[in-house]
């Protein structure tokens, strides 16, 4: 299920989605053409979803993201008999942001990769974007996630030029399918993490202070707003 690019008040509830590849993903825009149009993605509400993806993610953001991916609040996620759990993925020439993406309450089972971010994923539809605009990731927060039979917790690559910044996990457990060390990869990022098993990167071992602001935002009270707004419409 895509929803739109370039979209302004979602709402996903109390679905049950399974496809081929990404249940639900989110995205606005490609390359010159998305930054061009300059129209973002944002307060997006998904709660109590029941996701399945053989081939991808059962929640995914991008890789076309060039107008920008904002203020996201994704809870009570079941994803089960998936690729990937949780997805975010753009690359060079893209532009744009992801920012502000709040997940939590997340339960996965039988997911060969449970939390993915990666700079290097999808191509170009021409040879015209530009190879310097860079996508900025970052405020990116992970909360109360469990996971059950995973082979690989987490694969976080930023781009050098760009790292992933403020990635934070809280009460985020894996229990691995089979014994593998590391079981998280990560370069060019920076976050922060608590109360996380197995035990993550040293590169998501900042102190807790330095990010308690910005890994947990006042979201939630924005996004009751948002969400009081969208019943008056409705």
């Amino acid at each position: 299920m895509q929803l739109s690019d370039s979209s302004k008040y979602v709402c996903v509830e109390n679905s049950n989605i399974s496809s081929g590849h990404d249940a639900i993903v989110l995205k606005s825009g490609w390359d010159e053409y998305g930054i061009a149009y300059g129209k973002p993605t944002s307060s997006v509400h998904i709660s109590n979803v029941y996701l399945q993806s053989s081939s991808g993610a059962g929640l995914a953001f991008g890789s076309e993201m060039s107008g920008g991916i904002s203020d996201i609040i994704a809870e009570k996620l079941h994803i089960l008999n998936s690729s990937i759990g949780i997805e975010l993925k753009t690359t060079r020439g893209r532009g744009g942001y992801m920012k502000g993406i709040f997940i939590s309450d997340a339960e996965l089972e039988n997911i060969h990769l449970g939390i993915s971010m990666t700079g290097y994923s999808g191509f170009h539809p021409d040879d015209k974007y530009d190879t310097s605009a860079l996508p900025v990731v970052d405020s990116i927060t992970f909360k109360n996630v469990m996971g059950e039979n995973i082979d690989v917790a987490g694969n976080f690559s930023g781009i050098v030029e760009s790292p992933f910044s403020t990635i934070c996990l809280s009460n985020v457990t894996f229990s691995l399918s089979y014994e593998l060390s590391p079981s998280w990869f990560c370069s060019n990022v920076i976050g922060f993490s608590e109360e996380v098993i197995p035990e993550p990167c040293p590169d998501l071992q900042s102190s807790y202070s330095n990010f308690s602001f910005s890994c947990f935002p006042s979201l939630y009270s924005h996004f009751s707003n948002v969400s009081g707004s969208l019943d008056q419409e409705l």
